[in-house]
């Protein structure tokens, strides 16, 4: 197995990415994803993301998570595409489409280098999240049980599930032991994405991140977006705010076409060639 890769990261959530534009044939590479991202024997990644062609946008991104899995969608991820596929050369627009397991998504590179992305509505709908027990009605601030202990959560899809949980103090939140516990709650028919949010005041929190298939990362875009939307449906912050992640800072704006707007950083690492 040979490839070239470009590795980039955004707020920390780091990406190998492959160009495969003109060439379909990744399964050999899909199926080693794990084996890619490991941090002490492959390239060190949360994720490995294909640029495909499309039949229906621009552009594809399939993205795998470090544990083989797929995800619909990833917006630290949808950052690094966009750059990634504008300095190859594969487009010279700075705004496109891209076609992923979430739908089509815009994203849109500004002209100090960060990535301004339209990542369309929220679903708020039980069961479309999904989350067990609801049918089609919002999960806001509803009980859940893990390991013993009763939380409030609060659940948004973008593309992909989150579960929201609000908290006094974050750095009491015991990520990396209530996470995997949370990721897999039997309330979660396709498991969860999980965010732990402390507000600082109505248009900054801070959030630490359980990322379904991938464990702790330093960002999450869907979560901080699905943080975003959260915040707002509690009444806690404005309808744009700045989300602290452990990697950076993202700018997340709930419009009033119902879309959710995602600002923040996308930078390239190193280029490199697989031997195998």
């Amino acid at each position: 197995m040979k490839f070239n890769f470009v590795k980039w990261q955004a707020c920390g959530n780091d990406f190998v990415l492959i160009n495969a534009f003109h060439n379909e044939d990744v399964s050999e590479i899909r199926d080693n994803a794990e084996k890619i991202c490991d941090r002490h024997f492959g390239a060190g990644a949360d994720g490995v993301i294909f640029i495909l062609p499309s039949e229906i946008a621009d552009f594809r991104m399939q993205i795998i998570n470090s544990d083989g899995s797929e995800a619909e969608m990833c917006g630290n991820g949808i950052r690094c595409f966009a750059k990634a596929v504008h300095e190859l050369g594969l487009t010279d627009k700075c705004k496109f489409t891209v076609e992923t397991g979430a739908g089509i998504i815009i994203p849109e590179i500004q002209p100090d280098g960060t990535v301004h992305v339209d990542m369309g509505e929220p679903v708020l709908e039980g069961d479309k999240i999904p989350v067990a027990g609801f049918g089609s009605n919002k999960v806001i601030s509803e009980n859940i049980t893990v390991d013993g202990q009763n939380y409030k959560m609060t659940c948004v899809s973008m593309g992909n599930p989150h579960c929201v949980v609000f908290v006094d103090d974050i750095n009491a939140v015991e990520l990396e032991k209530i996470g995997p516990k949370f990721e897999t709650h039997s309330a979660f028919p396709r498991k969860t994405n999980t965010e732990f949010v402390e507000v600082k005041n109505d248009s900054y929190v801070r959030m630490r991140v359980w990322e379904r298939g991938a464990g702790i990362t330093l960002a999450c875009g869907t979560g901080s977006c699905a943080t975003g939307v959260a915040c707002m449906l509690n009444n806690l912050t404005q309808k744009k705010i700045n989300v602290e992640l452990d990697g950076g800072v993202l700018t997340i704006e709930w419009a009033d076409n119902n879309h959710i707007y995602m600002t923040g950083p996308a930078t390239k690492v190193y280029e490199a060639v697989w031997v195998d």
